[in-house]
């Protein structure tokens, strides 16, 4: 196939940071290429030097065989490079059509000039003629399932008619199988209208699924460019080519006791319309795990436990006492600490730096006299950027300025320093490479050596591989999973199906 992207020797330093140590990346057209490696192995600094949010040090990029400068994202996209960033930006109260064309509405000239909806109808039509795909945008997008507003964010992107590849980063992060399946589809209508996709993941499995070719990246070098065939048949492994060493395992082993403390329990917890009838216990010593969906009501019930939503029915116990939290404030003062599944607009203030999210739910112990103890947050939060492996280890450095993987490890350090007795985790490896997660993983077994750990997930092997005890949640209401040893596929039909384990 012919090359439709020819990057060479690309080079990209920040300070003293060697981001990109002279890289060579191709792409052909027509063709799914998965851009693999661990959080600051130089993916996303290639990525926004494609993208125009970069310029390059040294190095040359061709598209279509011609050299071209990449110097802003306008000049990509009239090179014919679209991008659909991790959290795309969309309005939520406007129709899938209008954000589609978002700042290119056609406003009909005139003093009392309007948007001309006919056009953009018009176009929309145009655009799922071109690429085939069942979806209502004259919907809300706020009312949208996850995969329609990344396919709306989808065409969005390719609303100019001369884009010829596209990057989609980290797309399925909060997909269910179903919603990836359909996301896949379009990918693949994608790629037979000869659109060449680069698409970064963490989730190694989807690599064998979707791409034709794959790229590991390492350390800003490009260590291996394989096709899915290829490295199937040399098994291949992807971990080892992302670390440079042998695979380890992901979940440490249990030593959970089921004897200890219980510290948080919820009877008949719940909530019209979310969750219903939820019994729970949390102990010292243990992590308990919760496997649910997208919309089966396990973040709104995570948001329950930590008195952000209020809750109809059922009783919540803490340490044997009862518990009424009438906001955030409570649960804290009462030793429970969220760690949100949204972590940009629940977990971090992205424009304050390391220092600042990882000490901010704690001003008693960050201030004395009313005045920050710069020097003790400062050394605080070294030992816990290093406990989490932030990368890079920049903590004067707004947080907007990390990678998703890596601002998801700020947000665990800030619980780590609130110094909690009930930790509740919500998809707490979202966009997080295979090294750090088994990293992250150790933490939270060592963490529940002294508290109570609770991780809820999407991921039904993260929930089976991590937890003392798992239970289901299944559209609002809980399905009992007698103990870990039942085996992965009960648990994921407890989640998928609402099925009881044996």
């Amino acid at each position: 196939m012919a090359k439709i992207l020819r990057m060479q020797a690309i080079r990209k330093r920040f300070g003293p940071v060697q981001a990109l140590s002279g890289v060579d990346f191709d792409l052909e057209a027509g063709e799914i290429h998965a851009l693999l490696g661990i959080n600051g192995a130089g993916k996303s600094t290639l990525i926004k030097i494609l993208s125009g949010v970069y310029t390059k040090d040294e190095g040359t990029i061709e598209i279509g065989g011609a050299p071209v400068e990449l110097g802003s994202p306008r000049a990509a996209i009239e090179a014919g490079i679209a991008t659909v960033q991790q959290h795309p930006e969309l309005v939520p109260d406007c129709t899938g059509v209008e954000n589609i064309f978002l700042g290119h509405e056609g406003a009909k000239q005139g003093l009392f000039a309007r948007l001309d909806r006919a056009r953009m109808r018009r176009a929309a039509e145009a655009l799922l003629k071109r690429f085939p795909i069942e979806i209502d945008l004259e919907a809300r997008v706020g009312e949208m399932p996850a995969v329609d507003r990344e396919i709306v964010a989808i065409l969005h992107a390719l609303r100019h008619e001369d884009i010829r590849i596209l990057i989609l980063d980290e797309p399925t992060s909060t997909l269910t199988e179903r919603e990836k399946a359909s996301l896949f589809q379009m990918m693949r209508t994608l790629r037979a209208a000869g659109i060449a996709i680069i698409y970064i993941t963490h989730r190694l499995e989807e690599v064998f699924e979707i791409a034709d070719r794959f790229t590991v990246f390492r350390g800003g070098r490009n260590v291996a460019t394989l096709t899915s065939k290829e490295a199937a048949t040399r098994n291949v492994s992807i971990p080892e080519l992302m670390l440079d060493e042998a695979a380890v395992d992901l979940f440490p082993p249990r030593d959970g006791r089921a004897d200890g403390e219980v510290l948080l329990e919820a009877k008949g917890l719940g909530r019209h319309g979310l969750f219903s009838g939820v019994d729970l216990e949390a102990r010292r010593g243990e992590i308990l795990g919760i496997f649910g969906l997208v919309g089966s009501g396990v973040d709104e019930l995570s948001k329950a436990l930590y008195g952000a939503l209020r809750v109809d029915a059922g009783t919540l116990k803490v340490k044997g006492r009862e518990a009424r939290f009438r906001g955030p404030h409570d649960a804290l003062k009462a030793g429970v600490f969220l760690v949100p599944g949204d972590r940009r607009t629940e977990g971090l203030t992205m424009t304050a730096d390391v220092t600042f999210n990882t000490t901010v739910a704690h001003l008693g112990r960050a201030s004395a006299g009313g005045l920050l103890r710069f020097a003790a947050n400062r050394r605080a939060t070294e030992k816990l950027a290093r406990d989490v492996g932030l990368q890079p280890f920049e903590l004067d450095r707004p947080v907007s300025g990390f990678s998703g993987g890596n601002q998801q490890k700020i947000v665990i350090a800030k619980g780590l320093y609130r110094e909690a007795d009930i930790y509740i985790f919500v998809e707490p490896t979202v966009g997080v490479d295979i090294g750090a997660r088994a990293k992250l993983y150790a933490l939270m077994r060592d963490l529940a050596k002294r508290a109570a750990v609770i991780v809820m997930s999407s991921d039904c092997d993260e929930v089976h591989g991590l937890a003392d005890r798992v239970m289901a949640l299944y559209k609002g209401r809980p399905v009992e999973v007698a103990d870990v040893r039942a085996s992965r596929d009960q648990l994921l039909a407890a989640g998928i199906m609402g099925a009881r384990a044996a």
